[in-house]
């Protein structure tokens, strides 16, 4: 019999038993809701209530998104998470000449305040928790979503949710950059700031593995590189004059969640065990909430199969369930038509039907960390944690994470990681059902949902709209504020406020603050 290993290389052993645990377990579990929290952030866990359903749904215009919105409400989703088109993930307008082909594709069409109000329309923003996942502008449509509550007459210290505004997983693995590094961690360490002060329940950054894992990270990897920069935006922040426990209790991850359970659910316990000790020891953190890793969760998009998509079904089932079992704070659990095309209403119902099976009928919500003490998983938690505190020294071999990107050292780490995968499944060693083994001949048909192409033309409409009836005195005048604050030391995110209030675009901004930071190129190669 061939031995089996996980994903992130290690030897899985047909029987664990107590010489497979090291000395000192005890230390190592602690209790739920205490240092180092491996057993998870609270005390109660989901004996209380359950994590938050918050599934990712945006696409075409904000009129279409909003009505799936208001669906997924009322098929008892807790939280909104939106997904963005690359033109706006990448700060341009619907109408500039490189967003041709992309409006409303990956995601909603976001150009001004007007889509915004149309995004959330109806939608109650003190009573709704949201998850934005885009980057590069994240701070931009933060603001746009204040001033929509401030219009409907909501406090902004009532807003709860997240913005991603993970900027150096970009260079590493996704490319949706604007600015070069520097500046793009000055406008994370001003977000920072003007949350603590503006919007102080917001989650200001959502440090993301899932998109590493998706470009082919192992599970060591995910974390390693995620926690490094988690390191990177704490010194960043600190470096501009924050004190750790101003900060650090906002900050939140986002992680996958793949079909190899048990190595999943021991990944999300190392990884809060070290960003514990981390915050605590190197940053000497004193507010329990900063040392704790509070994550969102995605199942895993890149393990869904075109073929016989019905399958991802049962996929998506048991990796919510690893989430879950290492205690995700939040899930979206994806459709099993994505590998196909954007999400139908009914497979984004039974998605989200999924986590209310896994909340209601099982009882994995009973007690808190079911597997503590199981030896499988404290071997696993601990071979996980050790080889991804030896990656994350290897990161900061290079002085810096941004050094190490710089350097290209976790884009090739990454990259042979996914080739090596890739052989795999090729040769048949690495079984996926219905691709290198239980096929079959001919797949039954099936009618995915399409984005219509007009969407592009009437958010070129809308701009042009918009640009010929505001007052474009007070948009050139506010957006020369925003130039002059990029070039000093102001933090950009309240003359920004101003010029999206008075009707600038996203583009502009983003304009704007390209005119004085330039825009990212990466090396031809490493």
């Amino acid at each position: 019999m061939s031995e089996r290993r996980s994903e992130s290389g290690f030897a899985i052993t047909p029987v664990y038993g107590p010489e497979d645990v090291a000395d000192g377990l005890a230390d190592r579990l602690g209790v739920p809701g205490s240092y180092p929290y491996t057993r998870g952030p609270y005390p109660t866990m989901y004996t209380t209530r359950p994590w938050t359903m918050r599934q990712y749904a945006g696409f075409g215009t904000a009129t279409e998104s909003n009505r799936r919105y208001h669906q997924l409400l009322e098929a008892g989703t807790m939280g909104l998470s939106v997904a963005f088109d690359l033109p706006t993930q990448m700060g341009y307008d619907s109408d500039a000449a490189i967003a041709h082909g992309e409006v409303g594709k990956v995601g909603v069409a976001i150009d001004s305040l007007e889509d915004m109000r149309t995004l959330f329309s109806g939608i109650p923003l003190d009573k709704v928790s949201t998850s934005m996942t885009i980057n590069a502008p994240a701070s931009l449509l933060l603001l746009l979503y204040q001033l929509v509550a401030e219009e409907q007459g909501v406090d902004s210290a009532a807003l709860t949710g997240t913005i991603q505004n993970d900027i150096l997983k970009e260079y590493i693995a996704r490319g949706t950059y604007i600015f070069p590094p520097a500046p793009s961690l000055r406008l994370v360490a001003d977000t920072f700031a003007y949350c603590r002060t503006e919007i102080p329940k917001w989650n200001t950054i959502s440090i993301s593995g899932y998109h590493m894992a998706e470009a082919g990270a192992t599970p060591v990897q995910e974390i390693a590189f995620t926690l490094a920069d988690g390191i990177e935006y704490v010194r960043a922040a600190i470096d501009s004059g924050l004190d750790v426990d101003e900060f650090a209790p906002r900050l939140s991850f986002f992680f996958v969640a793949r079909t190899t359970f048990l190595e999943e659910v021991a990944k999300f316990r190392a990884a809060r065990r070290i960003w514990a000790r981390v915050m605590r020891d190197e940053f000497g953190a004193k507010n329990p909430k900063s040392l704790m890793l509070r994550f969102h969760t995605q199942t895993a998009g890149v393990q869904l199969t075109a073929q016989q998509p019905e399958v991802n079904l049962v996929r998506v089932a048991v990796q919510g369930l690893g989430a879950v079992l290492g205690g995700t704070q939040s899930l979206h659990t994806n459709s099993f038509d994505e590998a196909i095309a954007l999400p139908t209403e009914k497979a984004a119902r039974l998605a989200l039907r999924t986590q209310q099976v896994l909340a209601y009928e099982t009882d994995v919500t009973a007690t808190v960390d079911p597997f503590a003490g199981s030896y499988v998983i404290e071997a696993m938690t601990d071979e996980i944690e050790a080889e991804a505190n030896t990656l994350i020294e290897r990161v900061f071999s290079y002085g810096s994470a941004v050094q190490a990107i710089e350097a290209g050292f976790q884009k090739s780490e990454i990259e042979q990681a996914a080739y090596l995968t890739s052989q795999q499944i090729d040769s048949g060693e690495r079984v996926v059902v219905g691709v290198n083994r239980f096929t079959v001949d001919v797949e039954e048909p099936y009618t995915p949902l399409r984005v219509d192409p007009s969407i592009e033309q009437d958010q070129r409409d809308r701009l042009e709209n918009l640009r010929a009836k505001r007052d474009n005195a007070e948009v050139t005048a506010a957006l020369d504020a925003v130039r002059r604050a990029a070039e000093g030391s102001e933090n950009v995110l309240y003359p920004a406020k101003r010029a999206l209030a008075a009707l600038a675009t996203v583009g502009e901004v983003s304009d704007a603050l390209r005119a004085v930071w330039g825009s990212y190129r990466p090396p031809e190669s490493f």
